[in-house]
């Protein structure tokens, strides 16, 4: 292989103004976590996520404040919602652990909620289970609810939203991948009372780092700002009465953001036309199914292409699937070093899925399986959860395909005849 396909990695955009805004950050000193970028990349996003497609009566006027990760933005949406240590909260299980994690650094306790099928995101009917029962359980209902786009797919916000109101829960919308999704046309993230936005390096537009808060209100970016910045009083000196965080971002960093917001419409095309040619070139390959929005009210970024195979299908080398640990960098190309891994956990992909993996790689090919639910996590052994088996069952069978602006056309129809040639 001259090269190697990964999943998904940032792409500069042709016009060079990611260099261009960084270069005036240095030009002009601007090398703090505010300034001149800061500002104007929190325009260009606030232009974004309130433009509702195909109503033009549809007025909204969300404000954001651009943050160090999408982690950071879940944490201080979850102060804001005033979740303190001993409070529960109610989040999708089937999602990565930077939408929980936050959960436990309050002291709070996530409580975890499966997924129903056509979306993979939270299921409306367990949601409200759980929030009763929770009544039942602890004599108070949970503090906030945490809904996740997972792969960029919108999730049932209509009806999550509904339960919420109706027992009067805020709502935080993890669309770390899903910036640009929409469900009837609006952007994900501006539906519960506050939405995160994740700029990390595989996302559809990166900071190289980075994230954001979409806020309801210019009141409620003032407060954000103010735990993002170390809870700073307003006096000449250093006067502190609540503890904040150093959650700001970079004005350098938001240049390459200001850079990658003239391109983001691009690569949210690129995507869903990826999405497209995998569908069309799988179409015919028995055992394997790419997931897709069933829903015309749902418009999904597609910021992965994910695919599920039938347990019966049978791949080369399924028979040495988890036979040897993953040794060196864990995570591709974020080079993760974490040694030690035992062969086994007591859930894991099926292993014509792990076998497949494995052959994608050996062909220059970087594939994933799906994210592994919350529930499963050994870290959160004692958390309550409510379950249908949907996430595992997806978890077990399902694989993420290189999804990314530097993925061709002529790449995935590489990848595709990998996986063919793969298929016994």
């Amino acid at each position: 292989m001259d090269k190697r396909i990964y999943l998904c990695l940032a792409h500069m955009s042709e016009n060079g103004m990611e260099q261009k805004y960084v270069k005036e950050a240095f030009d002009t000193n601007w090398v703090v976590p505010l300034g001149p970028n800061v500002n104007a990349f929190e325009a260009d996003l606030e232009n974004f996520v309130n433009h509702v497609d195909n109503q033009a009566d549809e007025i909204l006027n969300k404000k954001v404040v651009a943050l160090s990760s999408g982690t950071s933005a879940v944490h201080l949406a979850l102060i804001a919602c005033g979740v303190q240590a001993g409070d529960e909260v109610c989040v999708q299980s089937f999602t990565f652990c930077a939408s929980s994690n936050p959960v436990k650094y309050l002291g709070a306790t996530p409580v975890f909620i499966d997924s129903e099928a056509d979306s993979w995101n939270m299921d409306p009917e367990l949601l409200e289970n759980a929030i009763r029962d929770r009544i039942v359980c602890t004599g108070r209902k949970p503090k906030a609810i945490i809904v996740v786009a997972l792969y960029g797919m919108p999730y049932r916000i209509k009806e999550i939203m509904r339960i919420a109101e109706k027992y009067d829960i805020p709502v935080i919308e993890d669309a770390a991948e899903g910036m640009g999704s929409r469900y009837c046309g609006q952007v994900l993230g501006t539906f519960g009372h506050y939405g995160v936005l994740s700029f990390n390096g595989n996302k559809m537009i990166t900071t190289s780092g980075g994230g954001a808060l979409i806020c309801p209100d210019e009141e409620a970016k003032k407060r954000i700002m103010f735990f993002a910045t170390q809870a700073r009083e307003a006096y000449s000196y250093y006067q502190h009465e609540e503890i904040g965080y150093n959650y700001r971002m970079s004005n350098v960093c938001a240049g390459i953001g200001r850079g990658q917001m003239t391109v983001l419409n691009d690569h949210i095309r690129h995507h869903q036309h990826l999405q497209h040619l995998y569908e069309t070139l799988l179409a015919d390959v028995s055992g394997i199914k790419m997931h897709k929005s069933e829903s015309m009210d749902f418009a999904s970024n597609y910021w992965l292409c994910t695919l599920l195979l039938d347990p019966g299908v049978r791949v080369k080398g399924q028979e040495s699937a988890y036979q040897a640990a993953v040794q060196g960098a864990v995570g591709g190309a974020a080079g993760v070093l974490h040694g030690g891994g035992s062969l086994h956990t007591d859930c894991e992909p099926n292993a014509n899925v792990e076998a497949l993996r494995v052959f994608l790689d050996g062909n220059g090919i970087e594939a994933r399986p799906l994210w592994k639910p919350m529930h499963c996590q050994p870290v959160y052994n004692n958390c309550p959860a409510y379950v249908n088996g949907t996430s595992e069952k997806l978890f077990a069978c399902g694989l993420c395909l290189p999804s990314g602006p530097c993925v061709s056309d002529d790449d995935a129809r590489f990848i595709v005849n990998t996986i063919i040639t793969a298929i016994e």
